[in-house]
């Protein structure tokens, strides 16, 4: 297995500081390798080994849905006659018949001309005005595909109201937002007239590779280039990982020490559909492809980007916000540390939080180091007699792998932390070697469901070997697959596939449902919106053969850590369970929670036409970034109690202890 595989765990996502979405197409194969590459992705995938129905099915079904995520193009008949109508295209394309695919997309372009004629023939009407009290139920998902031709039509009128009220929200007079508008349409439907046939067959290639899993994917040859620049977060932008949702932009992932996390007040699961470029003009990016829209977003350092933005909370709000641009700020996503004193029982307690963002490193080893810096501040928690230490993963979206494992060997004196097993069985163990333990004190893990991928490997072995109890959300977010990325001869792009899974030492995988908290702290990040599990054909938990280490403490009283025992843990959760309970800073947290999970989804148009009016009345919409959070500080009075109980022990353990000579 190629050394490459174990260099990082990351999903295909967007980064605005270079990755390219690999849903969007540019130079691509033709119909003839298509049967080749997808032999290559079956033979290597961790899961899937043959073509089934069950496969083909999923294949056609992402493919319709990209050509219209909206929904607003198909009604549910169509949407059913087209799929029947490629039913077979997998027996065809291995005949090299790739027209099945083609036809699909001319049928497509009289839907998209049909909206561009239908939005214009609206919106030009002398009595035309935005309906104010018009409401759309955002989610595709929820809203299903219209069942009738005058059902669709009657969607469409919505979204016009929906996007012209944005328009005219943003500063457009009412008569240049309608030409703007129709603009956008026309342009969608040019746009779509003049795909190409490789460009179509280069679709369906990442649809059939998404149908797998939804970290494997068909890289074009400029999207491989963006996924290797996005690799090493050099691009100047705003620092944001994206993803496509149903026609939606959507803020996967703020980036630590870039510009977005900096400003604060872009969240995870924010739709991004408006950008307002340098000029002053706004753009609707709704429905936009994403490279396009990533075009607009991102931009050099120093410069200005205004962005609209949908979010859907326990109520659903646009505003706007400009972030000006600029590079990861590495001091910014670096390993921190501070302390802070906590008293309990009449006792004060020295806490050490050391917050590590990201598994970062330079390529070249010389260079800045996640390890060396975390290996220097434990030497720091040491000099500073810290009681307790408190590693903050709550933001760790992953990183390299090795620093993981070698970060995790701080804490034990010598073990197994990681498996890595493919689909035949071949299973490659990483371990501390090193027998030193930087830090021996009590120990929590604050995790959260951003925590992902390598973060997760670390927390997973600080659990399995009783060496940290672990504290957040009630699960990580369950990203324990390995990817391969593959490069194809002829400058044709590259195949990512998923090809091995991580495993616990305890034999369970990180994958699906993370690491679980040992103590669960209420959170808004508790809901579906959330996590591997709740993405499209994820693949499932599984299990392996254990593989715990047998030295991973030291013989030695002196230089021995003291295993978290289960009565401890039990202890534990029943203190927080009561401070959270009595917290009214919690209380909020599920109030906020129970009204995203009961939310309808839908927005009205006053809505939005109310916000510009409302950000005037304020000043503007600025940042709102705290530092601390309820979780967070649970998390350090669950480390006080454990300090309190490991002193405890110890005192227990040394009056039992017979005396010397």
């Amino acid at each position: 297995m190629r050394r490459t595989i174990f260099r990082r765990a990351l999903g295909a996502l967007l980064l605005l500081t270079g990755l390219a979405s690999a849903s969007v197409v540019s130079a691509a194969p033709s119909c003839t390798v298509i049967p080749e590459y997808m032999r290559r992705y079956l033979r290597d995938h961790v899961r899937y080994h043959e073509l089934t129905p069950e496969l083909e099915k999923r294949s056609i079904e992402n493919h319709l849905r990209r050509l219209d995520p909206s929904r607003t193009l198909m009604t549910q008949v169509e949407y059913e006659q087209l799929a029947a109508s490629i039913d077979g295209i997998f027996d065809s394309i291995k005949r090299g018949n790739c027209r099945p695919l083609t036809d699909l997309h001319k049928k497509l372009v009289r839907s998209h001309e049909y909206a561009a004629k239908f939005v214009k023939g609206y919106v030009d009407q002398d009595d035309y005005a935005i309906d104010e009290t018009a409401e759309l139920t955002l989610d595709p998902e929820d809203r299903g595909r219209p069942k009738t031709a005058a059902e669709r039509d009657d969607l469409l009128r919505l979204l016009v109201h929906f996007q012209m009220s944005t328009y005219v929200s943003n500063g457009t007079e009412l008569a240049e937002a309608k030409k703007k508008l129709v603009g956008r349409y026309e342009r969608r439907f040019r746009r779509f007239l003049e795909i190409k046939p490789d460009e179509i067959y280069a679709a369906f290639m990442d649809a059939f590779a998404t149908a797998l899993d939804p970290h494997s994917n068909y890289l074009s040859p400029k999207v491989l280039e963006d996924f290797r620049i996005g690799m090493s977060l050099s691009l100047e932008g705003i620092g944001v990982a994206l993803s496509e949702q149903d026609g939606y932009a959507v803020a996967e992932r703020i980036i630590p020490g870039g510009a977005a996390e900096k400003h604060g007040m872009l969240k995870p699961k924010d739709k991004i559909i408006g950008v307002t470029k340098d000029n002053g003009e706004f753009v609707d990016i709704i429905d936009m492809p994403l490279r396009d829209a990533v075009s607009l977003i991102r931009g050099k350092a120093g410069t200005t980007v205004g962005l609209t933005i949908l979010r859907q909370g326990e109520t659903i709000e646009t505003f706007n916000i400009e972030i000006v641009r600029d590079k990861i700020d590495l001091s910014e996503q670096a390993a921190s540390l501070r302390f802070e004193e906590k008293e309990y029982d009449g006792q004060t307690y020295k806490l050490a939080i050391l917050e590590l963002p990201s598994f970062y490193g330079d390529q070249d080893p010389s260079k800045r180091q996640c390890t060396e810096d975390v290996a220097r501040l434990l030497r720091q928690v040491n000099q500073e007699k810290a009681d307790g230490l408190l590693l903050d993963l709550s933001r760790n979206g992953g990183g390299l792998l090795q620093h993981a494992v070698t970060i995790s060997g701080y804490f034990i004196r010598e073990g197994e932390i990681v498996g890595i097993e493919d689909s035949r069985g071949h299973r490659q163990i990483l371990a501390d070697g090193d027998e030193k333990i930087l830090y021996r004190g009590p120990m929590v893990v604050h995790t959260s469901r951003v925590s992902a991928s390598a973060s997760e490997i670390l927390a997973g072995a600080m659990k399995d070997y009783a060496r940290a109890v672990i504290v957040g959300d009630d699960h990580t977010f369950g990203k324990g697959t390995v990817q391969t990325v593959s490069p194809l001869p002829g400058n044709n792009g590259a195949l990512k596939v998923t090809t091995a899974l991580f495993f616990r030492p305890g034999g369970k995988s990180t994958q699906h449902s993370g690491v679980n908290a040992d103590v669960v702290l209420p959170s808004v990040l508790a809901s579906d919106d959330y996590g591997e599990k709740h993405q499209r054909f994820s693949l499932e938990a599984q299990t392996t053969t254990p593989f715990l280490g047998t030295q991973v403490n030291s013989p030695l009283p002196a230089k021995r850590w003291n295993p978290v025992k289960v009565a401890t843990l039990m202890t534990l959760a029943k203190n927080s369970e009561k401070r959270v309970t009595a917290s009214a800073d919690f209380d909020e947290v599920r109030e906020q929670l129970a009204k995203v999970k009961s939310g309808q989804g839908k927005i009205r148009v006053d809505e939005i036409m109310k916000r510009r009016q409302k950000e005037a009345d304020e000043g503007g919409t600025g940042a709102d970034k705290d530092a601390s959070t309820p979780q967070l500080a649970e998390a350090l009075r669950v480390l006080s109690d454990l300090v309190n109980l490991s002193r405890s022990q110890n005192t227990a353990i040394h009056a039992s202890s017979p005396p010397t000579s």
